[in-house]
């Protein structure tokens, strides 16, 4: 099974679900965003791959890239760590050190959490952002005729892991891609500032056609986009043509870019910069079986649920 199966059998066991789809869920009555994400050793990272000091750095960042998605201000994040006994106090030191960096960072404060054995390194955070904006995001807000903009260069985390993975030699700036991500807070934050009207939003956390297929989905609107549009490193090309792989694979499926994916109006769109949100293709027509449709030079694939399925990352 895969997260959507799990999330959908949530979904019917709870008398009120209403809360759940997005990755942070907008509590109206106080006026607030919230989400929550755990990294799991041997499934998330592994500690022969990264410090105690990025891991604490990365556990915040992705889920300040969920209030990002959400344009959320973040402002409180609540730790909760499990530790083998085989953990040195060390450890703990340096993971905090690299928790309270991005918190500093951004403005947030550490509000509480908890402390456990295990037999493997977990952290788990929730974060907690203001709304400040009469406009929300959500996946099921794209309309036909929205631009498809994101944020940033896409497929460097997905190399930097594959090099750790199979220990290939790397450029500096795909390892730092996947160990030390940057949650685009500023970038969000600029958005709802010039927004008209809601918008669908989401974080490239498990890769860019994962993020288009949700929205498309959770939208029931087809989606299209020109992969050669989608802005990447140089290094990412060099690494892939060094070592034959495709560069195109990681841009598409390559997990945790930590960038945004944004459907936006032609009214927000005419007021971005678009050296920041870069354009990549268009909302299409209602669809109750959507797919999302790769431009590759004159050649189309077709995301369909079945591919999608085979082909998006698996956090099991």
């Amino acid at each position: 099974m895969k997260e959507l199966d799990y999330i959908n059998i949530i979904k019917n066991e709870l008398d009120d679900n209403t809360l759940l789809g997005d990755d942070c869920a907008y509590l109206k009555d106080l006026g607030i965003f919230i989400t929550q994400d755990t990294l799991i050793e041997d499934v998330h990272f592994t500690l022969h791959t990264i410090t105690p000091y990025l891991l604490g750095r990365k556990a915040v960042s992705v889920n300040l890239s969920d209030l990002a998605a959400s344009m959320a201000q973040p402002n409180y994040i609540s730790v909760s760590v499990s530790l083998p006994k085989r953990i040195k106090e060390s450890f703990m030191e340096e993971l905090y050190k690299g928790i309270n960096d991005v918190c500093k960072k951004y403005g947030v404060k550490v509000s509480g959490g908890d402390i456990t054995g295990s037999d493997k390194v977990t952290i788990s955070i929730c974060a907690i952002g203001k709304k400040d904006s009469k406009y929300i995001s959500s996946r099921s807000y794209a309309k036909k005729g929205d631009y498809v903009l994101v944020t940033g260069r896409f497929g460097s985390s997905g190399a930097g892991l594959y090099a750790l993975q199979n220990f290939l030699y790397a450029d500096n700036k795909l390892i730092d891609a996947h160990l030390n991500p940057v949650p685009k807070i500023k970038e969000a934050l600029k958005l709802k500032e010039l927004i008209t009207d809601n918008l669908a939003i989401m974080d490239t956390s498990d890769g860019l056609i994962d993020a288009l297929y949700k929205i498309a989905s959770d939208s029931k609107r087809n989606i299209e986009i020109d992969i050669n549009k989608v802005p990447v490193d140089k290094e990412l090309i060099e690494f892939c043509k060094y070592n034959n792989l495709n560069y195109k694979d990681f841009v598409k499926w390559g997990a945790e870019d930590y960038e945004l994916l944004i459907c936006a109006n032609e009214e927000t769109y005419n007021k971005l910069d678009k050296n920041i949100f870069i354009p990549i293709g268009k909302v299409l027509n209602k669809d109750t079986t959507p797919y999302v449709n790769i431009k590759d030079n004159g050649e189309i694939e077709k995301i369909t649920k079945e591919k999608f399925d085979k082909m998006s990352y698996n956090h099991f």
